[in-house]
């Protein structure tokens, strides 16, 4: 049976695209591959479309329904951002006699829209006091990022045979730095890089190949990483140097804290809002093989 929300139905194909993002988004972030969570994230897609449905009734509910003008500025804007009617048509896959729907469409996220800033319109605006309180808390989200500095000896492996004797002859000239012999020197006559491109100077994540970052960022100042291995070849590194992230100053990003003060308030008020709608809602959904519903208001 699919969700059924105030008598509304919702298909299964609307639950399982909202599952699906979900999942890759959490999969995305280098969990687990997440097969044995498919129950916890259809249960956040329920809770998601729940949300949204709740919310356009709402919306349908209270706001007025959009003046025809309105609609076609929108409809006009939405084309134009979209390269043309033509254009926009191909990359929707939609044709001109599916105007009418995409214009209902368009007046009710007018409407809720509409709804959406009326709930922001009531926020207070965040005081000095909150923006510092928020910034003290997340200092790490108003850094900048850690940077190092590295050399590194680099060889190329494009002769697959001969990828043991290299891997062992740059095994030889690290065990050579350990115990003492120049790195700069030994990268000179080991390394398929020119000599400009030994010292890599100071990088922050992100900028280089993630091998080289993930080794290099996990060393201490000074350390000689052991002998890895990139799509491009072998390489050897150096930490020459690390930089800690040091915060922004408080006035720089006060505006994008008030504005994430706000955005958090206004996400707070909506589910306030839900949570009372949900009260009087009706919801059903039963699951497969279930043979019940797994929750009704009346």
């Amino acid at each position: 049976m699919p969700l059924v929300i105030n008598g509304q139905t919702i298909d299964d194909a609307v639950i399982d695209q909202e599952f699906s993002a979900i999942k890759a988004h959490y999969e995305s972030l280098g969990s687990m591959s997440c097969c044995e969570r498919d129950g916890e994230f259809r249960g956040y897609a329920r809770d998601n479309i729940t949300f949204r449905v709740l919310l356009t009734q709402e919306a349908q509910r209270i706001i007025p329904t959009p003046k025809t003008e309105d609609v076609s500025e929108a409809y006009n804007k939405l084309k134009e951002e979209h390269g043309g009617g033509d254009q926009f048509y191909a990359s929707a896959g939609l044709s001109p006699e599916q105007d009418e729907l995409i214009r209902r469409d368009l007046s009710l996220n007018l409407q809720v829209e509409t709804l959406h800033s009326d709930v922001g319109k009531a926020l207070p605006v965040p005081t000095e006091t909150e923006c510092r309180q928020f910034y003290d808390s997340n200092l790490d989200q108003f850094s900048d990022e850690d940077e190092v500095r590295a050399s590194h000896i680099f060889k190329s492996i494009r002769e697959v045979e001969k990828r043991e004797a290299i891997f062992k002859a740059l095994c030889k000239v690290r065990q050579q730095i350990v115990d003492g012999a120049s790195f700069a020197e030994a990268a000179k006559v080991n390394s398929d890089k020119p000599e400009e491109e030994i010292d890599l100077g100071f990088f922050k994540r992100g900028e280089l190949m993630d091998e080289f970052e993930v080794v290099t960022f996990s060393m201490k100042e000074g350390e000689v990483s052991p002998v890895f291995c990139t799509q491009n070849g072998f390489h050897l590194a150096k930490v020459t140097g690390r930089k800690a992230g040091q915060p922004k100053p408080f006035e720089s990003v006060r505006s994008e804290i008030e504005s994430e003060l706000t955005a958090q308030r206004h996400d707070a008020k909506l589910e306030e809002l839900v949570d009372a709608l949900k009260e009087t809602a009706k919801i059903e959904y039963t699951e497969p093989g279930d043979g019940f519903d797994e929750h009704e208001h009346d």
